[in-house]
């Protein structure tokens, strides 16, 4: 049995209490019994570990406010115009109207000053929060994108992901996405969908416990990189329950640092007219940065950069090669840009994930002839690996995808980095506001990302996602006041009759 996610239209109550959805024929997930729609009901009275407003200072350069916030502050800050472009909210696509220009996160390959390690409200919410799982069930995802999507190692037309969906007695409800990209991540959608649901059906039978020990039960059925995808959408269910169950959006959770980020976006291996369309087209929405996929011709990847500099001359490039080139072809790559004068702010993953010494050698190079910063993102997938990188000068910054290491996992390794002063990066995969608007969360409340690539959901051909943040070009902003604010709504009646 299978029915329809809704797409753009928010649900109308009829007679019988029963949902009308606007139903997209092209973005389908799966039906269960288990994943019966429901909203997001208050819980019982529970006081936060979290005193009201006490989450620091709230960055002008990326939020719609310039108020400064501090402990025991209350306040209703005046709304800051925001630039045309779209927002992506409530499952819906409109335009917004604004006048005035936003200012734009510079892209650093500095890592911004950490905060105390630790700190995090989250870790206490671990020991002193008490769950108990009425419900949990996986179901397939799929969406189409816009276009189809190729990298250096693979070629994706429609996102296949697995959503996880977890109640509490309480009546709270959380969301999680398992993104799945067989080149990057250890599952395909079949057994991401398989751990996911058995991992579903321990919390469900569990007994209440602290949401630590139920994390821990989760990473004990999906263990190690093998189940990394699965056990990050369990993960993010489970603690987007309990975020509502206390009425406390995730940003706030994990830090508090800021409610908002600005993201690059990405330009896939495609022809030099069709990165010049695109990049045009991005201009014109305020991205300043650019990711630009490159690492299957040299000679075509130069000519393609050279085609977007003449439409976005003022952009700053980030070259993610996903393991295509040799090391001489990584340096090679740079030396050519600059007899052309352009200064990539980051070049990721130039080498094969295994490749050591190569990925040493380019970020020495890169660094020392032309102050580029190199990112290890395929090569990052453990504490271990994040543990290589930094205490051998591996590379110079790490990028955090909860698809590859869980949300527990990613947080082990940004500790191990913000103690060690290494720059961080946060991704993903190809994903919906689901998984995207959760990772968005983490880095907006920790504040410690010096790169922000979290741009894949503006790819997809339809937003089968209700509620979460909204999207105004570049910058997201998280205003949901619990969770990650985003859900996905279920036809009640059998789209197979």
């Amino acid at each position: 049995m299978r029915c329809d996610v809704p797409h753009y239209k928010k649900p109308a109550l009829h007679s019988g209490s029963l949902l009308s959805l606007s139903l997209s024929p092209r973005c389908v997930l799966a039906r269960s019994s288990s994943f019966a729609a429901s909203p997001r009901i208050p819980p019982p009275g529970f006081r936060s570990p979290l005193p009201p407003y006490a989450v620091g200072t709230m960055d002008p350069s990326v939020s719609s406010s310039p108020l400064r916030l501090s402990a025991g502050t209350r306040a209703s800050p005046a709304p800051t115009p925001r630039p045309p472009s779209l927002v992506v909210a409530a499952g819906r696509h409109q335009p917004a109207a604004a006048t005035a220009t936003t200012r734009l996160r510079a892209v650093s390959p500095s890592p911004p000053p950490p905060s105390p390690v630790g700190s995090f409200g989250f870790d206490a919410l671990k020991e002193t929060f008490s769950v108990d799982v009425a419900a949990a069930g996986a179901r397939p995802l799929r969406v189409p994108l816009a276009a189809p999507f190729t990298i250096a190692s693979s070629r994706l037309a429609a996102l296949s992901n697995v959503a996880v969906r977890v109640e509490l007695r309480s009546g709270a409800v959380g969301w999680g996405e398992a993104p799945v990209l067989p080149s990057v991540t250890a599952e395909d959608q079949p057994a991401a969908l398989g751990a996911a649901a058995r991992a579903c059906a321990a919390l469900a039978a569990a007994p209440a416990a602290p949401l630590g020990a139920l994390l821990q039960d989760v990473a004990g059925v999906l263990p190690g990189h093998a189940f990394a995808s699965a056990r990050a959408g369990v993960e993010m269910a489970l603690i987007d329950a309990v975020a509502n169950s206390i009425r406390i959006p995730l940003w706030r959770l994990f830090g508090g640092a800021s409610d908002s980020v600005t993201t690059d976006i990405t330009i896939p291996i495609v022809t030099p007219n069709e990165a010049a369309q695109l990049a045009a087209k991005y201009r014109g929405q305020g991205f300043q940065t650019l990711k630009l996929k490159v690492g299957k011709n040299l000679n075509s990847d130069i000519e393609v950069l050279k085609a977007i500099r003449l439409v976005h001359p003022d952009c700053s490039f980030i070259l993610d090669a996903n393991e295509g080139y040799t090391a001489n072809q990584a340096i090679e790559v740079l030396d050519r840009l600059n007899e052309m004068g352009v200064t990539p702010v980051l070049f990721e993953q130039p080498v094969h994930r295994d490749d050591w010494e190569g990925l040493r050698d380019v970020s020495a190079v890169a660094m020392e002839k032309y102050k580029v910063a190199v990112a290890a993102d395929e090569s990052c997938r453990s504490l271990l690996d994040a543990q290589k990188i930094i205490q051998g000068n591996i590379a110079h910054v790490i990028n955090i995808k909860l698809a590859k290491l869980g949300v527990l996992g990613a947080l082990e390794i940004i500790n191990a980095a913000r103690k060690s002063n290494t720059a961080l990066m946060i991704g993903g995969m190809v994903e919906t506001r689901i998984a995207m608007g959760f990772a968005g969360h983490l880095a907006a409340g920790l504040g410690c990302f010096s790169f922000v690539d979290l741009d894949t959901p503006l790819l997809l051909s339809e937003d089968p996602v209700y509620g979460g943040y909204e999207a105004f070009g570049p910058l997201y902003k998280f205003t949901n006041a619990r969770g990650h604010g985003g859900f996905l709504h279920l036809d009640n009646n059998d789209a197979s009759k």
